[in-house]
């Protein structure tokens, strides 16, 4: 897709750091890279590459153009130390300050996705349906795991694509949608009236905050800034209102668009083994993960990559 929102990211590209590397055009043969579609909803495996190693700008543009094609991308029998996963971080983009969440140690660009086998709670990080700190002025652009443990069975991770989200509903609830600014905040998430559920985390520790009942406005359908395609943008876990609205007003509208955009037709559902990583694009996706089973220990490293100011249409 060639377009204005496009055109203008990849023009500025080389004095943008946001974009280091721009994508591939679209339709491009890969070269580097085998792309086989997962889902049909989104999702994409990427093989015939070693993250681990240095890879050629092409490899990099030609593993873009897969996000933005298929929103996610997996790749199996990875082996990352902290160091190459930053690494390969960094070749998409600036490092995204993860708030809230103590880094591993000796590597502060590195958060550790844990759950040890002695919780037994119903819940995860992660487990409810989200969009990566969409209470930021400039949420990241994506997020990469890559699964150091998992446990043998469940604790998988679900995406969904909010372009679907967005298109399936009403012409006439789109152009409403488009006027809205969504209010996202962390307040649900990492306030203070948070850290007892926090503190249950036995393989993390989060420090929460008063910082985190800040708000911020975000357009409720947002643009993306490589596509030019518009998304649904409200999530469970960090939108909390609809600006001008009152409380209960709003409520009623985002109970619905909670639901409908995460309806198992938009979704896929990764079965995580040691050695995958996953690399999503926040900016039109949701995410949630599964806390469905004890005993056993999941650990995954993220690193996060910055993004851009959300814009509306």
């Amino acid at each position: 897709m060639t377009n204005a929102h496009t055109t203008n990211v990849h023009a500025g590209a080389e004095s943008n750091p946001l974009i280091p590397i721009p994508a591939v055009a679209e339709g491009h043969a890969y070269q580097h890279i085998v792309v086989e579609q997962y889902a049909g909803a989104c999702g994409a495996i990427i093989s015939g590459i070693d993250l681990a190693q240095p890879l050629p700008d092409v490899a990099v543009a030609e593993i873009r153009r897969a996000i933005l094609d298929h929103l996610v991308v997996f790749f199996r029998d990875q082996s990352l130390s902290p160091e190459q996963q930053v690494e390969f971080s960094h070749r998409f983009g600036p490092y995204n300050h993860v708030p809230f969440i103590e880094p591993v140690a000796g590597h502060p660009e590195v958060i550790a996705v844990a759950r040890e086998p002695q919780e037994t709670q119903g819940f995860a990080f992660g487990s409810l349906w989200h969009s990566d700190f969409s209470f930021l002025p400039e949420p990241p652009m994506g997020s990469i795991l890559h699964a150091i443990e998992v446990p043998p069975y469940g604790a998988d991770t679900l995406w969904s694509n909010q372009y679907l989200a967005f298109s399936t509903l009403s012409p006439g609830l789109q152009q409403t949608l488009r006027t809205l600014r969504g209010i996202h905040s962390a307040t649900n998430a990492y306030s203070k009236k948070m850290q007892g559920i926090h503190d249950s985390f036995a393989g993390m520790r989060v420090q929460t905050s008063d910082t985190a009942n800040e708000v911020i406005e975000h357009p409720l359908v947002r643009i993306h800034a490589e596509t030019g395609r518009p998304a649904l943008y409200a999530d469970q876990q960090y939108t909390i209102g609809i600006a001008g609205w009152a409380n209960h007003e709003a409520k009623q509208l985002l109970d619905y668009l909670y639901q409908h955009s995460v309806q198992p037709a938009f979704t896929c559902r990764w079965q995580w083994k040691v050695g995958d990583v996953a690399f999503w694009d926040n900016r039109c996706l949701q995410h949630m993960a599964m806390a469905d089973v004890s005993g056993h220990r999941r650990l995954l490293h993220r690193t996060t990559v910055a993004g851009e100011r959300p814009l509306g249409s």
